[in-house]
Formats: C-alpha cells, structure tokens, sequence
C-alpha cells in the first residue's frame, strides 16, 4: 500500500494513548478498550463519540498491521519529503528516499500528483472515477426541537416532526432531469468526469468543465429544482421517544437529515428534546421522584401518609417513628415503564415548620421542648 499523507498529519500512536515502541499485543489491548468506550452502540446520538471511533479505528488499521505499521513509521522517520514522494522501490526507482516512476501515467508516483495537484489545481488520477470533490456528497445533518410535556416524556410516544429542509426533489426524484428524461453520459469526458492532460513524465486530471465533474450532464432540466435533484420544502419526519428522556435528550434519526449529492446517503437528523418541568415530579433514569412535606408529629411518632402518583390516584407511604428530614422511601413499580423495566416512586419526605403557630400549639411545643432529655446537639461538644 502506497503511504498516504495522512500518516505525516497524524500521530496514531497518539490517537491510541500507546508508545510508538509499543509491541502488537500493547496496540491491540488499547485499541479494544478504546473501541468499547467510544463505540456508536454505547453511545447513541453522540456525534463526537462517533468521530473519536472513526478516528481509533483508522488508527489501529495502520498501526495494528505489522506491515503497514512498519511503512508508517518509516514515512514519519523520513519526514515530509520521504513519506511524500516514499522510499524507492519496483522498476525505474532512483534509489532508496528517491523518486518512482513505473509509467509515463505517473504510476507508483506515491503523492506526487496530490502535491502538483495542491500547487496547480489540478491532481493525478488513475482509473475511471470521479474526480476530488465531485464524486458521492453526505448530506448534511440537521437539527431540531421537539417540545414534550413532563408526562409524554415520561411516557414515550410516536409522533411527527414537521419542518422545512433541503429534501430529494419530488419532482424528479433526485436525478435533476425533467419527468420522462434522464441524464446522460457527458460526451466530452464519457463519464469518467475528468480530462486528462498528459506532460510527459506526468500525467494530471482536471474536472470536466461540461459535467462539473459529475460524468452526467441533464439535457433537459427538471423545472422544480433547476437540474441540482434537491429542492427546499416542508416534510414530516415520525419519530419515536422512548419513556423517560429529559430535557436536553438528543436522539438521532439516521438517514432523515440533508439529501446527499452525486448519489451520496443522506445525513442523519438530530431532535433536541424540550421537557417542561412538572410542578410536583422530577425523572432520573427510570425513576420518578417527588418530595412530600410532613409535619413533626408525624416524622416523630410515625404516620401512613398519601402520595401522589403521575398517572393519577394516590398510594400509601408509611412513615416510620422518629424519620428524620430528607430521608427518601422507595414505592416499587411507580416510576416510568422502559422495554428495560419499570422504574420505582422516590419520595422524599421534609419535615415542615410551621411559621405561625397557635397559643395552643405554642404551649404544646415548650412542654415538648421541656419534656426532652437530651439535645440534637450533644455531640456537638459545645454548651446546649
């Protein structure tokens, strides 16, 4: 494999938090506990997880092959010049750190044509494909926002997205030909998209003018998007949401985002979940919870209270004897159902202070007060 100028702009022993001295065994155990961390399936609508995955992945492919591993490292010991142009080696090489030319078409020539490229415009190619920049385009992905109430996020539900974005046109179905046409081969490049310039020792490729690239040209325009196969108009995306997001949740839509060009796929779409807070319940993870107020008779000497639950009704919590404030009772199976199981009721209780009291409750409260044979504060170490 021809080294590519990729392995001078990237340092993949970096990328795999390993020494470049490191031995295969060393390579492969990072590379597996990098992949498990960051793979897509662990971290749904995570676009940069995605990215760092695609990104060790190509890292161990290089470094993780003992023979590629030993071009790379040898590209980077030479440097820009060496890995550019590659040591020598086949027919008609100059020698170790030299040029290699095989043909007057420029084969085995490494980088050398992407470099002359960069400076002039234009880049070698070999083979009938499209030219850089022409060929098959990923759409672009796109974001939006879906506003739910505390009960549908809690719930889960499928509904439809309604918005306006660039889409595969309905009128031509994304080939940008008008209906009854199609597009055809352009005759001055036959489809292969670029025009060859031959220089003798090289051999460069340009993008056909006539087809921008495309090795199609329309001849008959398609009216609604004027022959570039995407148009701009409102659609309607369904989309599912699981029990129990919160705001702030992102899930991702594969393939429901910008057309893609040229034939690429589609991007994918991204929804921003708006939850509106509840006035008495809170959500984490799979449990529902919700803080109730209880007086101090009822925390000192015990009580079966009533609590709320979001579906409606009430359930029964008992209070034991001398609960302190904050302390938190679990109700089985009254939180939000998942395909992963049901989730419990947290109820905090918090003991209420009056802030007004009656005569009759005030001298309740100081024949408490002095009824009591220790203070909370003892171990305090301090007078009481």
């Amino acid at each position: 494999m021809a080294p590519q100028r990729e392995w001078l702009e990237k340092d993949y022993y970096a990328v795999l938090g390993v020494s470049d001295s490191a031995d295969q065994k060393e390579i492969t155990r990072a590379y597996r506990k990098l992949a498990r961390a960051n793979h897509p399936d662990a971290n749904a609508g995570d676009p940069a997880a995605e990215e760092r995955f695609k990104e060790i992945s190509a890292a161990y492919d290089v470094v993780g092959d003992p023979e590629r591993r030993k071009e790379y490292d040898e590209v980077r010991r030479l440097g820009p010049v060496g890995g550019m142009f590659g040591p020598g080696r086949g027919s008609g090489g100059f020698g170790p750190g030299g040029f290699t030319f095989t043909s007057d078409d420029g084969a085995g020539m490494g980088d050398l044509g992407d470099l002359l490229g960069g400076l002039f415009g234009r880049g070698r190619r070999s083979g009938g494909g499209p030219a850089p920049g022409t060929g098959p385009q990923r759409g672009a992905d796109l974001e939006t926002e879906l506003h739910l109430s505390f009960a549908d996020a809690a719930a889960g539900l499928t509904t439809a997205l309604h918005l306006t974005s660039e889409a595969t046109c309905s009128t031509c179905h994304g080939s940008g030909a008008a209906p009854g046409s199609s597009p055809v081969v352009c005759p001055r490049c036959a489809g292969r998209g670029v025009l060859d310039d031959n220089q003798g020792l090289f051999s460069f490729s340009s993008p056909c003018p006539q087809c921008g690239g495309r090795g199609m040209v329309v001849e008959d325009p398609c009216p609604t998007c004027r022959a570039t196969g995407v148009e701009r108009r409102p659609r309607e995306v369904k989309v599912r949401i699981p029990p129990g997001v919160t705001d702030g949740s992102r899930i991702r839509l594969k393939g429901r985002g910008g057309p893609g060009r040229n034939g690429g796929p589609p991007g994918d779409l991204y929804v921003v979940c708006r939850v509106e807070p509840h006035e008495l319940f809170g959500i984490e993870g799979r449990n529902l919870t919700i803080t109730v107020p209880v007086t101090f008779a009822e925390a000192a000497l015990g009580a079966d209270i009533a609590v709320p639950t979001l579906e409606g009704g009430a359930v029964t919590v008992r209070i034991p004897p001398g609960t302190r404030s904050g302390r938190t009772f679990r109700v089985k199976g009254r939180g939000v159902a998942t395909p992963k199981g049901t989730g419990d009721l947290l109820v905090t209780v918090e003991v209420a202070a009056p802030a007004r009291l009656s005569a009759a409750e005030r001298k309740a409260v100081e024949a408490l007060a002095a009824a009591a044979e220790e203070s909370p504060r003892a171990h305090l170490g301090v007078p009481t």
